[in-house]
């Protein structure tokens, strides 16, 4: 097996652990909507994983494969395989590549940490904390504010974008011989379109906390999710974001097995 078939490999599981973490998000989002539950983000929902069958061989496959998957990603925003800086659209995909590869290091870091039990599980959404803590870091260094609304306008711009992918669900990545079933493709719009929403309310936070001066006003995931609870029609809004975001989970886990990809090999590595 080649270095790009392992990689590629790897970064199908990358998806296949996203899919999982994003079901459970939106599972525990939902018996938030509905009984008042704790609301979970990302690495509380790893958390959730320590204390179930096999849970630590689990952590350590979702290591392995979010480990896979920011490598797919970062090396398409380093060597940039698909030209894509030909355009200013371009250009901006590659940095959303280089994010979404980092995030998932993180995320690969606290899987390995807790399948090694090298920590112990965090409940509810540490990604919280971990957003004040690194925009009160950001405020504090010179141009700080203009930093951290950059921030928040690369969140809003993600947003848009997946928006837009929502809209149109064309998924061509997923088509083969045949292009994708409709219902495949409903799956990925309601679940782009909750993620649009999700990402627009972070970038706001993150915004609301540089023009304030105010770090704690930064949330993650959890803290929107929060936000929605908190609205008039909190329960049925929260729900449908809540479903929509295991959808997306469950058309990660269809990008693992039938997505058109594949990892290059980075030229030092040549």
């Amino acid at each position: 097996m080649t270095y790009s078939d392992r990689m590629t490999l790897f970064a199908r599981i990358g998806f296949a652990a996203r899919g999982l973490v994003y079901i459970l998000i939106g599972w525990f989002a939902l018996d938030v909507a509905s009984t008042g539950g704790e609301v979970k983000d990302n690495q509380g929902a790893l958390g959730s994983m320590v204390d179930a069958p096999l849970g630590h061989v689990l952590l350590a496959i979702c290591a392995l494969g979010f480990a896979g998957y920011a490598i797919w990603r970062l090396t398409e925003a380093a060597m940039d395989p698909e030209n894509c800086s030909r355009t200013l659209k371009g250009k901006f995909k590659r940095v959303g590549y280089a994010m979404s590869g980092i995030s998932h290091v993180i995320l690969a870091v606290a899987a390995a940490r807790l399948a090694l039990r090298q920590t112990s599980a965090q409940q509810g959404s540490p990604g919280d904390a971990s957003a004040e803590s690194w925009s009160a870091w950001v405020l504090s260094q010179p141009g700080g504010v203009f930093l951290l609304v950059l921030v928040g306008l690369i969140l809003f711009a993600a947003a848009a974008t997946q928006a837009i992918k929502a809209y149109k669900a064309e998924f061509h990545e997923l088509d083969g011989d045949t292009p994708a079933p409709d219902y495949v493709r409903w799956i990925g719009r309601c679940g782009y379109a909750a993620r649009a929403l999700i990402f627009a309310l972070i970038g706001w936070f993150i915004i609301s906390a540089a023009l304030n001066h105010d770090p704690d006003q930064a949330g993650g995931l959890g803290e929107a999710l929060k936000q929605l609870r908190a609205q008039e029609e909190g329960t049925i809004i929260l729900g449908v974001v809540a479903f929509g975001l295991g959808l997306f989970g469950v058309f990660s886990l269809i990008e693992a097995r039938y997505r058109r990809m594949r990892v290059a090999k980075p030229d030092s590595l040549r």
